[in-house]
């Protein structure tokens, strides 16, 4: 738990935000108008689920698909795909996008609704299709699939621990993994693989995520805890380089 000064908050005035990231709720498909209802905590709305999967799919068939390539030439050519690889790229990018991205974004979602506000997650067609054609074309995969979009009266320090919730989630996750990975699994395919791959991709977007950089967690963080976002980031680089020095030893 992150201790909260609880002078500052009361004189703290809440002000009105509209959209968690500062990319314009407009970008985002079927963003609600008007007044709404605020939902209970851990509730979904079908619009959401319907996002949420249509995510997932398409960031899972973005990754699988790069996932057949061994170099960045193999993908520049449709007949270099390792089709036979398919299969198990289909479930590892699975495992690694519903524990990465699912859990990144329903960490925000239900920070935000512990504090009474609206909050929903939403896809964000532009960034899925740029996932969906790089996967398909290199090795890379950027993947910007959307966001948890909130709205209602909210604290510096509110906004704060909604942004960290993502990170910190993703931090946890490849905590967790990566001893599992250098000193349980790491000679015992297909595990070692999976679970590699689960402490990379969480480690990553942990990283990423955390990043300064326009609507990115770590701009929010910085604004309501600058010590709390210098941890998290170390933290997170320095799981990120643990898993990628083992990958580079072990190729």
């Amino acid at each position: 738990m992150i201790p909260v000064n609880q002078e500052s908050n009361m004189a703290e005035e809440k002000k009105i935000h509209t959209s968690f990231h500062d990319i314009s709720p407009r970008e985002y498909m079927y963003f609600p108008k008007g007044t709404i209802e605020m939902g209970k905590p851990g509730q979904f709305s079908k619009t959401e689920i319907i996002h949420l999967l249509i995510s997932i799919g398409v960031l899972t068939i973005a990754f699988s698909f790069a996932l057949t390539k061994n170099n960045l030439i193999d993908g520049l050519f449709l007949g270099e795909f390792k089709f036979n690889k398919l299969p198990f790229g289909m479930m590892l990018s699975f495992l690694g996008v519903v524990t990465a991205f699912f859990v990144h974004e329903l960490s925000h979602k239900f920070i935000a609704q512990k504090y009474g506000l609206w909050s929903e997650f939403r896809m964000y067609p532009r960034g899925l299709g740029l996932a969906l054609l790089l996967g398909v074309c290199t090795p890379f995969v950027l993947a910007a699939p959307g966001a948890v979009m909130f709205r209602g009266k909210v604290r510096n320090f509110e906004m704060g621990q909604i942004a960290v919730a993502g990170p910190l989630a993703n931090i946890a996750i490849a905590a967790i993994t990566l001893p599992l990975y250098l000193f349980v699994f790491y000679e015992t395919p297909p595990m070692g693989q999976i679970i590699g791959f689960v402490c990379l991709i969480n480690s990553v977007l942990a990283t990423f995520n955390l990043l300064p950089l326009g609507p990115l967690d770590g701009i929010k963080i910085i604004r309501w805890n600058v010590n709390v976002w210098i941890i998290s980031l170390i933290t997170a680089i320095t799981l990120m380089m643990a898993i990628f020095v083992r990958f580079t030893i072990s190729s």
